[in-house]
């Protein structure tokens, strides 16, 4: 069941990434910042809360902007304990799933061209079909991108499992072959269990996207799909993450090319990282 607690931070975060903030709003913001952020970074080689909460009124609203409001109210749900560590978790948890994913897709792109050839054409073939090629990205062009979401599946799914355990609390005995699981107990998940079974994923450590060509892509909340939790405490920023992450390479493969400069070696223990870095060259496309 969904605690209070949970339930209230859960809706907050829908009123900024929820289905129509995604349509509306963050489609194009995302598209302009992986834009901008690609475009700073060209041929280069390589707290807050009492300021905010006495700040004059923003015309922008943010995460943060939503709790300080919630701990204004004369009954507050959260104390400013509770706000610090939930601010500091969902940036964290965020920065941290998609800076690294997407630094896990430019390693496998780059050793991978005939991925990123097909990859490229999908997106110049939605450049070609538009009026105006330099005009924002539309709704459903985001869904049309087929290729562009079996190459982050598998980042997510298969290989790059960068949470490595989620946990849970049982709420009662339960049981489950042969075994009991009495009340209480706190349960460690392991995703990676899951996304590297060969019985499920053919080959799951290979950089395979064309493994869902035919076949649909794991749902949220199946049991052989963990890469953003399930059940009720589903994670609320995922389909977030994926749109991110679209817009990141449709900005990247349309303007850019790149070059590795290191040889960007991946370990996984026990979440994926890189001890020595990926270090990329850009150059703008002519």
């Amino acid at each position: 069941m969904l605690g209070p607690l949970h339930r209230h931070i859960r809706n907050l975060v829908l009123r900024l990434f929820g289905p129509e903030a995604l349509r509306l709003v963050l489609l194009h913001d995302e598209q302009r910042s992986a834009r901008d952020e690609l475009s700073s970074r060209l041929d280069r080689p390589d707290v807050e809360l009492d300021e905010r909460r006495n700040a004059a009124e923003r015309k922008t609203v943010d995460f943060f902007d939503l709790v300080i409001d919630e701990m204004k109210k004369p009954n507050p749900i959260m104390n400013e304990n509770i706000a610090l560590d939930l601010l500091f978790l969902l940036l964290f948890a965020s920065h941290e799933t998609t800076s690294m994913g997407l630094t896990a897709i430019l390693k496998f792109l780059t050793d991978n061209p005939k991925a990123l050839q097909e990859l490229t054409e999908e997106h110049e073939k939605i450049m070609e079909r538009r009026v105006e090629s330099d005009s924002d990205i539309t709704w459903e062009e985001y869904k049309s991108m087929k290729f562009t979401s079996h190459v982050c599946a598998i980042y997510r799914i298969v290989i790059a499992n960068i949470a490595p355990v989620v946990f849970r609390q049982s709420n009662q005995d339960v049981h489950i072959k042969g075994y009991t699981i009495p009340e209480g107990s706190k349960i460690m998940i392991s995703p990676s269990a899951a996304h590297l079974n060969s019985k499920v994923y053919d080959e799951p450590l290979a950089f395979n996207p064309w493994r869902w060509k035919d076949t649909p892509e794991p749902v949220g909340g199946s049991k052989d799909f963990l890469a953003f939790g399930g059940g009720l405490r589903l994670c609320v920023g995922a389909e977030f993450a994926k749109l991110q992450m679209a817009m990141f390479l449709h900005c990247l493969v349309t303007n850019y090319r790149w070059k590795a400069l290191s040889k960007g070696t991946m370990m996984l223990y026990p979440r994926l990282r890189f001890p020595d870095g990926f270090h990329i060259q850009l150059h703008k496309k002519t």
